[in-house]
């Protein structure tokens, strides 16, 4: 296991790095002027040059890319231009509130997929199977967006239990975490319903039914951890998901995460606040895939001595 981890380790820097190379290649030939949109649209064209001269941007690409990847090595993630901070505290500032929605959401995400995912699998074909397959199809099927904006209007402002907006204590993440974990426990529903199936029509399981076996232990001690393979693994991958995909959730309900702060970032061509935020969300993959492989080997030993 130690070797295996240590290969996934090895194998994540060329990755990490050819990301950084089709980034830095996609803002080059961006048709915005990072330099203008520094200046401002009122700016002279002499003002324009000398910016971005100051900025190095009229230096030769391999030049550019060499000097930021050489800073990189040092822990530097460059400086915003727009906003006039070291990048790597404007991320650092947005990563607790991104890990309070990743983590509320997934848990919401497990907290209702996962009994109606097993719920339906124990109760193939008949009326609680079909309810919980429609509350898959509802699930992946509302926009974001509209689930949202819903649960602001009738949580938020017609019945206000909970803030409209913005990013204090535990009752502005209740919302937020709904809209973005709906959709995901639809999905954790669906696959934890197909993956016990599979299982309880394995061979070891009827066997063990037929040595009279109690029907909670052979769900707990067979059927469930050996359903949980999926699940962990679409787990894990829901973090890197999650920074990235629920720029919607955030900006509805103005929270002051990871992913606005990329959105920002493009919207004002800010080179440095793009790389890093695309840099720090890919060396998150990483990490992801990593701890999803430490887990399944703990959770199924079969993964752990195969190698």
């Amino acid at each position: 296991m130690g070797r295996f981890l240590l290969r996934r380790l090895v194998m994540a820097v060329p990755v990490v790095f050819g990301i950084s190379i089709i980034t830095f290649l996609l803002i080059y030939y961006l048709p915005a002027d990072p330099a203008r949109m520094y200046a401002g649209p009122s700016a002279t064209v002499e003002t324009v040059a000398r910016i971005r001269a100051e900025l190095g941007l009229d230096d030769p690409l391999w030049q550019q890319y060499t000097r930021y990847m050489g800073r990189l090595f040092q822990g530097d993630l460059g400086f915003s231009y727009r906003k006039q901070m070291p990048v790597t505290e404007l991320i650092a500032s947005r990563v607790p509130y991104t890990l309070a929605l990743v983590f509320a959401g997934i848990f919401v995400e497990l907290l209702l997929g996962l009994p109606i995912g097993i719920y339906s699998a124990l109760n193939s074909g008949r009326w609680p199977d079909r309810a919980g397959m429609v509350f898959a199809l509802l699930g992946v099927s509302i926009p974001s967006f509209w689930l949202g904006l819903m649960l602001l209007y009738f949580f938020g402002y017609k019945i206000p239990i909970f803030p409209l907006g913005g990013a204090g204590g535990p009752m502005h993440l209740v919302l937020p975490a709904i809209t973005a974990g709906i959709g995901g426990a639809a999905w954790y529903a669906r696959m934890m319903r197909s993956s016990m199936l599979d299982v309880l029509s394995d061979d070891y399981v009827r066997t063990a039914r037929a040595k009279g076996l109690r029907r909670n232990r052979v769900l707990g001690r067979h059927v469930l951890p050996n359903s949980l393979n999926p699940v962990i693994t679409m787990a894990g991958m829901d973090i890197p998901w999650f920074i990235g995909g629920v720029v919607i959730v955030e900006r509805i309900f103005n929270w002051p995460g990871v992913g606005r702060l990329a959105v920002e970032a493009i919207e004002t061509v800010d080179v440095p606040l793009i790389l890093g935020t695309v840099i720090f969300t890919a060396v998150l993959v990483v990490i992801s895939g990593i701890l999803i492989d430490i887990v399944q080997g703990i959770v199924d030993p079969r993964i752990r001595h195969a190698h």
